[in-house]
């Protein structure tokens, strides 16, 4: 990719801001869609758990299938151009999904996503970087966290409304589907709910495509990725080889569990929910309450972070809480336990922010190849939740849940603790939390 510096003017700066902004919103928007989508297509196509959790699955391995390829399109077309043709993807994406759901085609579904996907991996991979070197790198997490909510409001937005369009009812549906008296009437039944997501699945596609356009011709500068190295960098490490970015490669993995808990708590509390018992009606809107916590949580990271902590300290901060609320969920049931789940969102919110930064901090020129490495980590958002359907079918679901959160916040808090340092210049002593 071409980079160029910046202009300085604080203007433009606002207004790539404002650009950035609503694609995080439209990140924001779709991914947070695949919670009521597995209640939609674990009832429209008549599917138990473990085929329904393919949406999430399929949609965040893209990520890992994709990232790479990502980045040398960016090389190539510059970042207004790869930005525009990734919407353009998603578009496309979304049209073969609206399509083969209404005709209740699951493999096909699951392709729209994947194409989704991609044009997500192209958007993310350019995305994250600019906006972590638009700034001083040691400030990147604050910046991240305004378009954190950018994308949170967009998450809380997105079940409602799908709820609204297409999920209405579904409690009384599913109910009619179970009685129907022959299967023909059920599969009539079936179609008629399938064809709901039809016509919010094509209008999404259309305004995809005209964000594509308004950010090709938008006034969104270049950066430089040679910008990427912090005050506490020498020069002569501005761009290492990666195989010399140890931390970078911790980072991967620590982003790779922090996507699989994001996910964990985001699209599969409706299924958390349901092994309680509770309706339909309710757990559509679980996910809402997450990013909701989430929203919290990036508001308590911007009054926080770089002045009263750093993003590394306030990441350890977040990796315990995590661990007290995965813990917390264990020993309750219900209401009360969901409502742990829902509140990891707060736990979660400032992790990718932190992360982040801390993974391609000081590699210089080998910004973009390190980023697209980084986002290949948000395949962890297909691994944990397949493995906790898989696994609660022979154990508790609580006890599973509990199994695969746990380990995953105390990596994170050893990566905000010693990881994020390891092969760089650091201090002997461990940060204290204080």
């Amino acid at each position: 990719m071409a980079f160029v510096k910046p202009p300085p003017s604080p203007n433009q700066n606002r207004a790539s801001m404002v650009v950035i902004g609503v694609l995080f919103f439209i990140f924001g928007f779709v991914t947070w869609l695949n919670g009521p989508l597995i209640t939609f297509v674990k009832l429209a196509f008549n599917l138990d758990d473990v085929n329904a959790f393919l949406i999430p699955m399929v949609f965040y391995l893209s990520y890992f299938f994709l990232s790479l390829p990502s980045s040398w399109v960016l090389r190539r077309t510059g970042m207004k151009k790869g930005m525009g043709f990734g919407l353009f993807v998603m578009a496309i994406g979304a049209v073969i999904f609206g399509e083969c759901a209404t005709i209740r085609v699951y493999p096909g579904a699951l392709t729209g996503l994947f194409v989704i996907g991609a044009g997500l991996s192209l958007l993310q991979t350019a995305a994250n970087p600019y906006i972590s070197i638009l700034g001083p790198i040691d400030s990147a997490a604050q910046r991240i966290a305004v378009m954190g909510i950018c994308n949170k409001v967009a998450g809380m937005l997105a079940p409602i409304v799908i709820g609204a369009l297409v999920l209405s009812g579904i409690d009384t549906l599913d109910q009619q589907v179970k009685a129907a008296p022959t299967p023909e009437a059920r599969e009539v039944l079936l179609s008629a709910f399938a064809a709901k997501i039809h016509m919010p699945y094509l209008v999404m596609a259309a305004l995809l495509a005209l964000l594509a356009v308004w950010v090709i011709r938008s006034s969104l500068p270049e950066v430089s990725a040679e910008a990427n190295v912090s005050a506490d960098d020498s020069a002569g490490d501005a761009a290492p080889a990666l195989s010399r970015a140890p931390h970078l490669w911790l980072g991967v993995l620590c982003l790779f569990l922090y996507v699989g808990v994001e996910v964990m708590a985001g699209d599969a509390i409706g299924t958390y929910g349901h092994g309680f018992d509770l309706p339909l009606d309710e757990t559509k809107f679980f996910t809402s309450f997450t990013l909701a916590a989430m929203l919290a949580g990036y508001l308590g990271g911007l009054l926080l972070i770089p002045k009263v902590l750093s993003q590394e300290r306030y990441l350890a901060l977040s990796a315990i809480l995590g661990v007290i609320l995965t813990v917390a969920a264990f020993a309750t049931s219900g209401y009360v336990s969901v409502g742990c789940v829902a509140a990891l969102g707060f736990a979660n919110a400032m992790m990718w922010p932190a992360i982040f930064p801390l993974g391609i901090r000081g590699l210089g020129g080998r910004t973009e190849v390190g980023s697209a490495l980084m986002i290949m980590g948000i395949a962890g958002g297909a691994v944990l939740p397949q493995l906790f359907v898989q696994l609660k079918q022979h154990y508790p679901f609580q006890a599973v849940f509990l199994a695969l959160m746990a380990p995953a916040y105390l990596y994170i808090l050893f990566y905000a603790l010693y990881g994020h340092r390891v092969g760089r210049k650091a201090v002997a002593e461990v940060p204290s939390l204080a």
